[in-house]
């Protein structure tokens, strides 16, 4: 079996890192080896020098870089995750954006589910909102959801689950917003579906990143722990330049900003901690 040298691992690392941002340690050698002996067996190349030299000279396209992105990207997801984030975001973060919004008459609600993965996130949120606001129908709601891996975004187009990843919808939101399929498999309802639109996009992207503006809550969890602290610096102002005054962003448990950034306000929201942009 063939070994990634480290002057090879550094070269494939330090084209990743310029091009996704994500930034792997030395101590991730096995694992990126792991994932390249997929493309390389796909690719029938016989050296990692040689899977090196294609990634730094040969794709000019890009093509090549995504489908090892789509390798390296971990997409552990299900619905309902860390459902106490959730609760918070529902019962006291929500609010605070609808209350000043309504009386302003201004029903434009906008969320940002950024690392979608295979969309479990973003599905939970549509449902979340269709639960919890009493006059929904009158609102105009739009979910953005992005990822950088290709084939997930796919999976989140289709909709469709299998059943650990509907394991933790309660029981009453499962049979209004998700119709059971032969084989053990769930889908999404169109009605439901329809509040979510999903784009590639890789948050190291600076021109595309510029894009996205006019959110109320970005939700971006467990996803900054694949950047360096320069990278994730650079993500967090793009977030903060794509919130609306008053926004919130959500982070997984164990990912915080303050270190990197004193832009945000940090709030102590139920049992949880979350950003708000003043």
């Amino acid at each position: 079996m063939m070994t990634l040298a480290l002057k090879d691992f550094a070269t494939i690392r330090d084209e990743v890192y310029r091009k996704l941002g994500l930034y792997f340690e030395d101590s991730k050698v096995y694992f990126i080896q792991k994932r390249l002996e997929k493309r390389m067996e796909t690719l029938a190349m016989e050296s990692f020098a040689d899977y090196a030299f294609l990634l730094r000279f040969g794709d000019k396209e890009g093509q090549e870089m995504q489908a090892l992105a789509n390798l390296v990207t971990t997409n552990e997801t299900y619905m309902f995750r860390e459902f106490e984030q959730l609760q918070a975001f529902a019962d006291h973060c929500l609010p605070m954006i609808l209350k000043p919004r309504e009386a302003a008459n201004d029903r434009r609600l906008r969320i940002w589910s950024a690392g979608c993965s295979s969309g479990e996130e973003p599905y939970t949120l549509a449902i979340i909102l269709k639960e919890v606001m009493h006059d929904f129908d009158s609102w105009d709601v739009q979910i953005k959801a992005t990822d950088i891996d290709q084939e997930r975004l796919e999976m989140a187009r289709r909709a469709v689950y299998d059943e650990r990843s509907v394991h933790q919808v309660p029981a009453e939101y499962l049979s209004r917003h998700i119709v059971r399929l032969p084989a053990g498999y769930y889908a999404v309802k169109p009605e439901t579906a329809k509040l979510v639109e999903i784009e590639h996009l890789n948050l190291s992207n600076r021109l595309a990143m510029r894009g996205m503006r006019n959110f109320d809550f970005i939700f971006c969890r467990n996803v900054l722990i694949y950047f360096d602290d320069a990278s994730r610096k650079a993500v967090v102002d793009h977030f903060y330049n794509a919130l609306k005054p008053g926004g919130f962003v959500f982070l997984g448990h164990s990912e915080s900003i303050g270190r990197i950034s004193s832009a945000f306000r940090l709030l102590r929201v139920g049992q949880h901690l979350v950003y708000q942009k003043e």
